[in-house]
């Protein structure tokens, strides 16, 4: 399989959507336009990177003949606030397209957007899970810019209420298309390209472990963490353009396969670590995922989640460590350790603000999502999640 200049590939997924790969890609979105033909279009953006990473100027052209409504009106991780505003501004521009360029806050806001405006109740009743989705949106299209979050290709999408994380699932979020055209990765800073590309391989890792990965599942994650550890380095400290077209379909990858899996208990810590003290999701995400590596990897059949057993659980995390370059798991967590530091990114707690047992206790009380943590192999407790922050301080 190719992912290079001149290769654009589409790929059958889940639901009905469609997606174009490769250097170029983005002209595949005249044909969508011709498709659907659209006379007014809602484009969910950043504030500055649609610009500077050049989709602008290809968008412009392609839209034309169309009225577009631009929103980048809301902060980094989705807030409620900011979707209410979306859904208001949506339905007055009365638009029958949705386009998304972005990273994957951008894209998990434009696709609430689309789906809650079409319901009449108060979105919160349905992130609340209180109210059941009843219809689809308009037609959808994602154009990640940033190689990390795989957002393009799952059909969950995150908002936070205050200081509490909510996570949406539905097949009527995922998008309907996706343009996963690497040249808009190209510009994005070492220390945003860093965190992206810890967020895909966390979550490659995470759905390769969990207890309902399947051979589809492990395929996608494997071929994620190939690429990521091959390339992220280059990515990060040279900007090198094939590490950069690699990162991106190892993106869509691991996206494709949490789409399947869901993540486990490294995404459900990361939370409050983004909440309450600021850092990157895919960093925070990456701080604790080494230390859970060896954890997983200590399971018995007293603690075991999975219910192909304790021996098979065992034997996926040796498949995972070598997939990382390591003999067993505590040569995992040192190449997971060494890979972070290499790409700029803090291994402590510390360095990141967390300032001791009250802080750790802060992360434990809003760090267990009893779903994501119950698709973790190994069962993990209060007690065992405290020594695992107590260690990495």
């Amino acid at each position: 399989m190719t992912f290079g200049e001149g290769n654009s590939i589409i790929f059958p997924v889940f639901m009905e959507q469609k997606e174009y790969h490769g250097i170029g890609s983005i002209r595949k979105f005249g044909e969508v336009l011709e498709v659907h033909k659209p006379k007014r279009v809602f484009l969910v953006t950043d504030k500055a990177s649609y610009e500077t990473c050049g989709a602008k100027r290809f968008l412009d052209d392609l839209l034309g003949s169309s009225h577009v409504t631009r929103w980048h009106d809301f902060e980094l991780n989705p807030k409620y606030e900011d979707l209410e505003r979306g859904i208001a501004l949506f339905r007055e521009s009365k638009s029958d397209m949705v386009v998304a360029v972005g990273g994957g806050s951008v894209i998990d806001m434009a696709k609430m957007v689309n789906a809650l405006a079409f319901h009449d109740a108060k979105p919160l009743d349905y992130i609340q899970r209180k109210r059941a989705f009843e219809q689809k949106g308009k037609p959808f299209v994602a154009i990640p810019t940033t190689a990390g979050t795989g957002s393009e290709a799952t059909h969950f999408a995150v908002v936070y209420h205050g200081k509490e994380k909510y996570s949406l699932a539905h097949q009527y979020l995922l998008p309907s298309y996706a343009i996963v055209d690497p040249q808009f990765t190209f510009k994005v800073p070492p220390r945003i390209t860093a965190s992206t590309g810890m967020d895909a391989l966390s979550q490659a890792i995470e759905s390769y472990w969990n207890i309902y990965s399947t051979d589809e599942s492990k395929r996608y994650a494997r071929e994620a963490i190939t690429l990521i550890m091959g390339n992220l380095r280059d990515a990060v400290k040279n900007s090198a353009q094939n590490a950069r077209i690699a990162m991106a379909r190892a993106a869509n990858l691991a996206g494709k396969a949490i789409n399947i899996t869901k993540t486990t208990a490294p995404h459900a810590i990361s939370y409050p670590i983004t909440s309450y003290f600021g850092v990157s999701h895919g960093h925070a995400v990456a701080l604790t995922l080494p230390s859970i590596f060896v954890y997983n990897s200590a399971l018995d059949e007293n603690d075991v989640l999975d219910k192909r057993g304790a021996a098979y659980v065992r034997n996926v995390m040796a498949e995972l460590a070598a997939l990382l370059g390591a003999r067993d798991a505590l040569g995992a967590k040192m190449a997971l350790d060494d890979l972070m530091k290499q790409i700029g990114l803090e291994t402590t707690l510390s360095r990141i603000g967390v300032r001791g047992e009250e802080d750790v206790e802060l992360i434990i009380k809003n760090g267990f999502n009893p779903e994501r943590v119950n698709n973790n192999p190994r069962l993990l407790t209060e007690k065992g999640l405290r020594e695992i922050l107590t260690t990495i301080l």
